[in-house]
């Protein structure tokens, strides 16, 4: 039911996505009288699920979704229709037009994209609000990674201010710490002893290929295993069972949840010796703690500043500038991000279909569903003007150099970047998706 919820969010969402994005070119190409042959919602190889020709455009719904698309008369895409191109230029054909016009028609999909996410954003803020968590108010500090032990951080410590800015939600501390360069950190520890902590250049990648993150969370001060779910074999099979309680891991003394984070991550892929209080008993069991830190251990724990989460609401007027603000920070830690991927665990990290279904929750929240939808949004317009053969921003590569240069690109050079734009990004789709097959099959 879990799949199904998610996949149900993934189709709907991806499908207002891809639809909005097509008539991003669609209406410029209408304003500028250039014909659209086809418009698809999902691609039709072979046949389709439905089409309906309504004066010169077919619309219509593929079966595979990997997307959609319009046909405009031509033009070199994906269709590679050389027949249409071999024929004198028609004034109706998007290869007659201004190149000024056809950058305009290229570039909409991406323009309506990113507004659409900023759009979403706003109504979001308007309707649901903003959760803000002021840390300068916790009376529990924050769990911090062990990780960051080293660098003299440790759980129960609160981070006040990131570069002398105060904190309004976790958030700030670590999307700083990966994508926005932050190392100045105001320190409370809890001794009550204030320090300016400054981290190393490099901790991004240090946090990243280590899997330490998120580096700081809300303390948690749950030790007790909850139900164990019938698909859950580790615990089971090692003799625990709902309500023991853990006391130790290895030398781990658990006083909180904090502790069994620590152990999770010290142990990866190793047995441990653990301790649990089962009613008046104190038992001995041994475990494997999984390779990526998993324990089987399914309770999420009772957060102990949880009366510090707040809700901010906005009226409209103000929800505009936050959700704008939203929208370009959303799309600047996207970016920021990207770095990840010249890495090894960067490069195994990339998911396809899976991974982005996996961002809606296993059940149906509208909140969540629209902040995800607006994430995907931004996501998708940053990816589709990357200067990629086959991509919108490989379009408008040949177009800035046509205006620039006063001379068209040679047909054959198009079409040969189609087809190389073509196989490389069906090339990622395939290691894309192939890496949540792994993943799934393998943990």
């Amino acid at each position: 039911m879990d799949i199904f919820i998610k996949a149900s969010q993934l189709i709907l969402s991806l499908s207002i996505l891809v639809v909005l994005h097509e008539f991003g070119h669609f209406i410029p190409a209408r304003i500028f009288k250039t014909r659209v042959e086809k418009f698809y919602l999902f691609f039709n190889p072979w046949f389709s699920l439905f089409k309906k020709k309504v004066g010169d455009t077919e619309w219509g719904i593929g079966w595979l979704p990997l997307g959609g698309y319009v046909k405009i008369a031509g033009m070199v895409d994906e269709s590679m229709d050389k027949e249409q191109l071999s024929q004198p230029a028609q004034p109706w054909e998007f290869r007659s037009k201004p190149a000024w016009q056809r950058l305009i028609i290229m570039i909409g999909g991406v323009t309506v994209n990113l507004v659409l996410g900023i759009v979403i954003y706003i109504f979001v803020m308007f309707a649901y609000g903003e959760e803000k968590i002021y840390t300068k108010e916790l009376t529990s500090g924050l769990s911090i990674h062990p990780y960051l032990n080293k660098y003299g951080l440790q759980s129960g410590d609160n981070i006040l201010k990131v570069e002398g800015e105060e904190v309004s939600h976790i958030s700030e501390i670590n999307n700083g710490l990966l994508l926005r360069g932050a190392r100045k950190f105001d320190v409370v520890h809890a001794d009550g002893s204030k320090e300016v902590v400054t981290l190393p250049e490099n901790i991004d990648y240090e946090l990243f290929e280590s899997g330490a993150f998120p580096a700081v969370g809300l303390r948690g001060g749950d030790r007790t295993i909850a139900k164990i779910p019938k698909e859950d074999t580790v615990l089971t099979k090692a003799g625990f069972k709902e309500g023991d309680e853990i006391l130790s891991i290895n030398k781990i003394q658990v006083a909180n949840y904090d502790d069994i984070d620590k152990a999770k991550f010290l142990y990866k892929g190793k047995k441990v010796d653990m301790t649990v209080l089962r009613g008046k008993d104190t038992l001995a069991l041994t475990t494997k703690i999984g390779k990526t830190g998993q324990l089987g251990y399914m309770r999420e724990p009772i957060i102990l500043d949880k009366d510090k989460i707040k809700t901010v609401y906005y009226g409209f007027g103000a929800s505009i500038g936050k959700g704008i603000d939203r929208g370009f920070t959303t799309l600047g830690d996207y970016v920021g991000q990207l770095k990840f991927l010249f890495t090894k665990k960067g490069a195994s990290s990339i998911g396809g279909f899976g991974t982005i279904g996996n961002m809606f929750p296993p059940v149906w929240d509208w909140q969540v569903f629209w902040l995800t939808t607006a994430f995907i949004s931004i996501i998708l317009a940053f990816m589709n003007i990357l200067p990629i053969p086959a991509l919108d921003g490989g379009h408008v590569v040949f177009l800035l150099y046509e205006i620039i240069t006063g001379r068209e690109a040679p047909q054959k050079v198009l079409e040969y970047a189609q087809y190389v734009g073509f196989i490389f990004l069906l090339g990622l789709i395939l290691y894309a998706n192939g890496n949540d097959l792994v993943r799934w099959i393998f943990g």
